[in-house]
């Protein structure tokens, strides 16, 4: 049975719903925190990505958050916002941000679905999986610019063009 076909019965789409059947379909850690947000845990090449999706119907979006502790040097700091800005740079599907009260690196994403619009099983999977691609494939080039002593420019020549994960 493909993904689309869990929903076809159900009158009800909540978009956590979808990403809940998702992450039991991919057998991934999960913890519905309430009937807006979910927690995960998915296994990448370079280490385990924590990605946390809520759904505001306020503002009709579902965001995404994909999370990884990292806790550069001090004097790293400006190479690292560098590295950050050369990567934002090559995405189109969302933005990596540095969150330094928490010591975490931050890929985020919203998905507007105003006027109603629903997101399907494919749709919301590809979100994941770009999220836990983009970590994998900058995770390198973070590592370099914060611990190799290398400069941004060259960290983002080890920047894989694609990653493969377990996403």
């Amino acid at each position: 049975m493909s993904i689309s076909e869990d929903f076809l019965t159900s009158d009800d789409l909540h978009p956590i719903d979808i990403v809940e059947t998702l992450a039991a379909h991919h057998d991934w850690e999960f913890d519905r925190v309430t009937d807006d947000q979910i927690a995960m845990a998915v296994e990448g090449q370079w280490r385990t990505y924590a990605l946390t999706l809520a759904w505001s119907p306020q503002d009709e979006t579902l965001r995404l958050i994909c999370t990884f502790e990292m806790e550069p040097p001090t004097d790293k700091m400006g190479a690292l916002y560098d590295v950050l800005n050369r990567c934002n740079d090559m995405v189109w599907t969302g933005a990596f941000t540095y969150w330094s009260e928490q010591k975490l690196m931050v890929w985020r994403y919203g998905l507007c679905l105003a006027g109603g619009q629903i997101a399907g099983p494919e749709q919301i999977d590809r979100l994941i999986s770009s999220a836990v691609m983009a970590a994998e494939r900058f995770y390198p080039a973070f590592q370099l610019v914060s611990w190799a002593e290398k400069s941004p420019a060259d960290a983002m020549k080890v920047a894989i063009a694609e990653a493969y994960g377990r996403a």
